[in-house]
């Protein structure tokens, strides 16, 4: 037996003092009260104290003093927490990591995988040695602590509540990280990982991770890995036509057999369309579904088997993407006639627009706001909070300095878009822009920051950029002077311009990836939004820069709201990673091969000084009943 808590001098100094001040109480003779009576002689032989007439009387009051004197050692003892001989020697500090990834909502085992691995913690929690401490944590895009290093088992447990999977991949690396710099200085560091080790190779920005002399466990989770995900889902409005959108989807399968499906497509919560799809084992199948309507807002896909049932993960069996809202832009365009630039805006049946002279231009500008302005071939100061369209402009308040003069092809040619950034959101559906032909340009000098969407040999020819926090969009070239207007290309990039002002672009994302962090565009002077998860969760995301930003967690739809601006956004797991479920046997990190965990040396756990308490307790009871029985006194 050891002390594990004050050591036994500073015990026994206790118990003496403690023990001599109840000693002293036992011996003080007690007084009975005075009290005044018609006839003393009466009361004399009563009240009169009496020494203890038998060895018996005095032996009943040694025995109330020797139950104290327990009670008071047994108080004593308690505050040396005894354990058993060894206790004290230094035990293992363990780190477990909970796979909490949405690969462990797969049903291929009994309740499903989050289950088996919570049943494989609580019995590392109980095969834990008496010296042995327990740090654990959940894995899944992050690491999240669940308990500080504790050698408490039922505190352990308990934690195990807090448990749930998430609809995001794991971050192995990140979650090794963690462990190993908890461990840095604590004796005997183990590392325990519980999961189905469907990771990726342990690697982020600062290398591969080394397990160095610290061991590392593994207790692996799951049986099959049946099963057909959707990896990809997005939607798209027609940019001349934008009730009506394309939707793209893509499926793949990791199921050992050829598996047929029904997938139907539901726009705010009513089926629109049912497919049935064929994919082999290992296949990839991508479908666009073009020119539909009916959704205003949301649009779901939901497969499943046609024979009845279902795969391993149902995390990926359905996916979620919302549409833009459409709203009326207001557009004003400064020019003295332009008959392909107002053909052009007619298409978008979204668009208010104001012609005005450039010399009414100044004047109308400080009276009224308008989402996007369009210069044609004229320059005018802008106001703040104007975003602008710039067509071949020449004058002081041109956004970009330029050569004086104009570059134009050799005779007999015409310049031509050789270089276009596919990426920007400008040429987006654009496909017939390097078919154009123009006839002379005017060099302009793209300032840092600026993106040159489209060029030629003779110079840049559309830019792109952003000035005090507005957005412009300037062509090189008078569309007088070439042939875009006869291709689909310039109304294509004037409404994409426009929608890239207005939030509305065709980089507009119809669904973001859980696990990652999102950003999602608020009105300006909103400094914190609420988000609604599609749980019933609420809570609250900071804003920077414009837009609220934080970190999905599940899959779905999800609300945000900003001041009195309410949105729509979609989380989708669309990871393939995850999707592909097969459990694995090993787990290795860098050469590292993981092995099984043991368990702890035997020994007592419990602490004796709460049985010491509940011993003292137990006297307390029997010295109270025997001196109200007169036993003891």
């Amino acid at each position: 037996m050891e002390l594990l808590g004050l050591p036994l001098a500073q015990l026994a100094s206790i118990f003496a003092v403690a023990g001599a001040a109840l000693v002293a109480l036992y011996l003080l003779k007690l007084r009975r009260r005075r009290v005044a009576v018609p006839f003393t002689k009466l009361w004399d032989r009563v009240l009169a104290p009496r020494p203890a007439s038998s060895l018996f009387d005095a032996l009943k009051r040694i025995v109330s003093l020797l139950i104290q004197l327990l009670v008071l050692a047994l108080l004593v003892l308690a505050l040396g927490d005894p354990r058993r001989a060894g206790a004290s020697a230094a035990g293992r500090s363990l780190v477990v990591l909970i796979d909490g990834s949405a690969s462990m909502q797969a049903t291929d085992v009994p309740g499903t995988r989050a289950r088996a691995a919570r049943d494989a913690v609580r019995k590392l929690v109980r095969e834990m040695g008496p010296a042995d401490q327990m740090l654990l944590a959940q894995m899944d895009a992050q690491v999240t602590a669940l308990t500080p290093l504790t050698d408490d088992p039922a505190a352990l447990e308990r934690a195990l509540a807090g448990y749930a999977p998430r609809d995001t991949g794991a971050d192995l690396a990140g979650a090794l990280r963690f462990g190993l710099d908890a461990l840095r200085i604590a004796p005997h560091p183990e590392l325990i990982v519980v999961g189905d080790g469907a990771y990726d190779p342990p690697r982020d920005t600062m290398g591969p991770v080394q397990m160095g002399a610290v061991p590392l466990r593994f207790v692996g989770v799951g049986r099959s890995g049946r099963n057909v995900g959707i990896t990809a889902f997005a939607v798209r409005r027609y940019p001349l036509d934008k009730s009506r959108y394309e939707v793209l989807l893509e499926l793949r399968s990791w199921s050992p057999r050829a598996e047929r499906l029904e997938l139907t497509l539901t726009a705010d919560g009513a089926p629109i369309d049912v497919a049935r799809i064929a994919i082999e084992p290992g296949a990839t199948v991508q479908r666009v579904l073009p020119d539909r309507t009916g959704a205003n807002a949301s649009l779901e896909a939901r497969i499943a088997f046609e024979d009845g049932t279902r795969d391993d993960l149902p995390a990926d069996d359905r996916a979620y993407a919302t549409l833009p809202e459409r709203r009326r832009a207001r557009v004003l365009t400064v020019t003295e006639g332009n008959r392909y630039l107002e053909a052009a805006l007619l298409l978008d049946d979204y668009l208010d627009v104001t012609d005005v002279t450039p010399a009414a231009a100044a004047a109308r500008l400080r009276a009224e706001h308008f989402d996007v302005v369009v210069f044609d071939k004229v320059t005018a100061p802008v106001p703040p909070g104007t975003r602008a369209i710039w067509l071949r402009p020449e004058g002081p308040d041109a956004p970009l300095a330029h050569e004086p003069g104009y570059a134009s092809a050799p005779a007999g040619t015409a310049l031509r878009f050789d270089r276009v950034e596919r990426t920007h959101p400008l040429v987006r559906f654009a496909s017939d822009l390097e078919e154009a032909h123009v006839g002379r340009i005017v060099r302009y000098q793209p300032g840092a920051g600026d993106h040159v969407v489209a060029a030629g040999a003779a110079g840049p020819m559309v830019i792109a950029g952003e000035r005090r926090g507005d957005r412009f969009v300037l062509f090189a070239f008078d569309v007088r002077e070439s042939d875009v207007p006869l291709l689909v290309a310039w109304p294509v990039m004037l409404i994409n311009a426009i929608d890239w002002f207005t939030g509305e672009d065709a980089a507009y994302l119809s669904s973001f990836r859980t696990g990652d962090p999102w950003r999602v565009p608020v009105p300006a002077g909103v400094e914190r939004a609420t988000v609604e998860a599609p749980s019933g969760l609420r809570f609250t995301a900071p804003v920077l820069e414009g837009r609220a930003v934080f970190r999905g967690v599940e899959a779905g739809l999800h609300r945000v709201h900003a001041g009195d601006d309410h949105r729509l956004i979609a989380g989708n797991l669309s990871d393939p990673r995850e999707s592909d479920c097969a459990p694995v046997a090993h787990l290795d990190v860098h050469g590292t091969r993981a092995t099984a965990p043991r368990a702890g040396r035997a020994g007592v756990r419990r602490a004796l000084w709460r049985y010491l308490l509940l011993a003292a307790m137990l006297m307390l009871t029997v010295e109270w009943f025997t001196w109200h029985r007169r036993i003891t006194v």
